[in-house]
Protein backbone atom coordinates (compact mmCIF):
# COMPACT_ATOMS: atom_id res chain seq x y z
CA UNK A 1 0.00 0.00 0.00
CA UNK A 2 1.04 3.57 -0.41
CA UNK A 3 0.28 6.92 -1.98
CA UNK A 4 -0.55 7.54 -5.65
CA UNK A 5 -0.90 11.03 -7.08
CA UNK A 6 -3.45 10.50 -9.85
CA UNK A 7 -6.82 11.00 -8.17
CA UNK A 8 -5.60 13.93 -6.11
CA UNK A 9 -3.59 15.85 -8.73
CA UNK A 10 -4.32 14.19 -12.10
CA UNK A 11 -2.10 15.89 -14.67
CA UNK A 12 -1.68 19.32 -13.09
CA UNK A 13 1.54 20.71 -14.54
CA UNK A 14 1.13 24.44 -13.91
CA UNK A 15 3.54 24.86 -11.02
CA UNK A 16 3.34 28.67 -11.18
CA UNK A 17 -0.41 28.83 -10.69
CA UNK A 18 -0.61 25.71 -8.45
CA UNK A 19 2.78 25.41 -6.72
CA UNK A 20 1.52 23.00 -4.04
CA UNK A 21 -0.68 20.95 -6.33
CA UNK A 22 1.37 20.33 -9.44
CA UNK A 23 3.15 17.17 -10.51
CA UNK A 24 6.77 17.84 -9.53
CA UNK A 25 9.52 16.35 -7.40
CA UNK A 26 8.65 18.54 -4.40
CA UNK A 27 5.12 17.11 -4.27
CA UNK A 28 6.42 13.55 -4.09
CA UNK A 29 9.07 14.42 -1.53
CA UNK A 30 6.43 16.10 0.65
CA UNK A 31 4.18 13.05 0.39
CA UNK A 32 7.07 10.74 1.27
CA UNK A 33 7.83 12.82 4.33
CA UNK A 34 4.16 12.83 5.33
CA UNK A 35 4.02 9.02 5.13
CA UNK A 36 7.03 8.74 7.42
CA UNK A 37 6.27 11.53 9.92
CA UNK A 38 2.58 10.67 10.13
CA UNK A 39 3.33 7.04 10.96
CA UNK A 40 1.76 5.73 7.76
CA UNK A 41 4.94 3.97 6.63
CA UNK A 42 5.08 2.04 9.88
CA UNK A 43 1.41 1.11 9.42
CA UNK A 44 2.20 -0.45 6.03
CA UNK A 45 1.87 2.43 3.57
CA UNK A 46 5.31 1.94 2.08
CA UNK A 47 5.20 3.26 -1.48
CA UNK A 48 5.00 6.54 -3.34
CA UNK A 49 3.84 6.29 -6.93
CA UNK A 50 4.47 8.89 -9.63
CA UNK A 51 1.61 8.69 -12.13
CA UNK A 52 1.18 10.06 -15.67
CA UNK A 53 2.55 13.47 -16.72
CA UNK A 54 6.02 13.19 -15.16
CA UNK A 55 7.85 12.98 -18.50
CA UNK A 56 9.10 15.42 -21.01
CA UNK A 57 7.04 15.56 -24.20
CA UNK A 58 9.67 13.70 -26.23
CA UNK A 59 12.27 11.02 -25.62
CA UNK A 60 15.97 11.79 -25.55
CA UNK A 61 16.81 12.14 -29.27
CA UNK A 62 20.18 10.38 -28.92
CA UNK A 63 19.39 7.48 -26.58
CA UNK A 64 15.65 7.08 -27.12
CA UNK A 65 15.20 7.02 -23.35
CA UNK A 66 12.36 8.58 -21.42
CA UNK A 67 13.34 11.75 -19.61
CA UNK A 68 11.65 13.45 -16.69
CA UNK A 69 10.35 16.95 -17.34
CA UNK A 70 13.44 19.02 -16.48
CA UNK A 71 11.50 21.98 -15.06
CA UNK A 72 9.35 19.89 -12.71
CA UNK A 73 11.84 17.13 -11.89
CA UNK A 74 15.21 18.91 -12.07
CA UNK A 75 16.95 16.29 -9.91
CA UNK A 76 15.70 13.44 -12.11
CA UNK A 77 13.83 10.26 -11.33
CA UNK A 78 16.83 8.31 -10.07
CA UNK A 79 17.39 10.91 -7.36
CA UNK A 80 13.70 10.82 -6.49
CA UNK A 81 13.89 7.02 -6.14
CA UNK A 82 16.90 7.38 -3.86
CA UNK A 83 14.97 9.93 -1.78
CA UNK A 84 12.17 7.40 -1.30
CA UNK A 85 14.55 4.55 -0.51
CA UNK A 86 16.41 6.65 2.08
CA UNK A 87 13.09 6.96 3.93
CA UNK A 88 12.34 3.26 3.78
CA UNK A 89 9.78 3.66 0.99
CA UNK A 90 9.33 2.01 -2.39
CA UNK A 91 9.27 4.08 -5.57
CA UNK A 92 6.67 3.43 -8.25
CA UNK A 93 6.33 5.02 -11.65
CA UNK A 94 3.80 5.14 -14.49
CA UNK A 95 4.16 4.32 -18.17
CA UNK A 96 1.87 3.15 -20.94
CA UNK A 97 2.18 0.13 -23.22
CA UNK A 98 0.94 2.17 -26.19
CA UNK A 99 2.54 4.84 -28.35
CA UNK A 100 1.49 7.54 -25.87
CA UNK A 101 0.32 7.66 -22.28
CA UNK A 102 -3.31 8.47 -21.56
CA UNK A 103 -2.27 12.13 -21.21
CA UNK A 104 -0.26 12.13 -24.46
CA UNK A 105 3.31 11.66 -23.23
CA UNK A 106 5.69 9.13 -24.84
CA UNK A 107 4.56 5.51 -24.45
CA UNK A 108 6.61 2.33 -24.41
CA UNK A 109 5.47 0.68 -27.64
CA UNK A 110 8.63 0.15 -29.68
CA UNK A 111 10.78 1.05 -26.66
CA UNK A 112 9.96 -1.69 -24.16
CA UNK A 113 13.52 -2.87 -23.54
CA UNK A 114 15.04 0.60 -23.28
CA UNK A 115 12.27 1.65 -20.88
CA UNK A 116 12.72 -1.47 -18.74
CA UNK A 117 16.46 -0.80 -18.59
CA UNK A 118 15.86 2.86 -17.74
CA UNK A 119 13.48 2.03 -14.90
CA UNK A 120 15.93 -0.55 -13.55
CA UNK A 121 18.78 1.99 -13.65
CA UNK A 122 16.56 4.47 -11.81
CA UNK A 123 15.91 1.83 -9.10
CA UNK A 124 12.15 1.87 -9.69
CA UNK A 125 10.49 -0.71 -7.45
CA UNK A 126 7.29 -1.16 -9.40
CA UNK A 127 5.64 -0.02 -12.61
CA UNK A 128 2.03 0.88 -13.29
CA UNK A 129 1.67 0.00 -16.97
CA UNK A 130 -1.45 1.50 -18.56
CA UNK A 131 -3.03 0.48 -21.85
CA UNK A 132 -4.01 3.69 -23.66
CA UNK A 133 -3.21 4.35 -27.32
CA UNK A 134 -2.50 0.74 -28.27
CA UNK A 135 -4.33 -1.85 -30.32
CA UNK A 136 -5.05 -4.60 -27.80
CA UNK A 137 -4.03 -7.17 -30.42
CA UNK A 138 -0.46 -5.86 -30.00
CA UNK A 139 -0.47 -6.57 -26.26
CA UNK A 140 0.93 -9.94 -25.20
CA UNK A 141 -1.62 -12.40 -23.86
Amino acid sequence: MGWMSWTAFYCQMDCVKYPRACINENLYMEMANALVVGGYRDAGYVSVHVDDCWMGRVRDPVTGRLVADPARFPSGMHNLARYMHARGLKFGIYEDYGTKTCAGFPGSLGHLQVDANTFAEWEVDYLKLDGCNVDTDLMPA
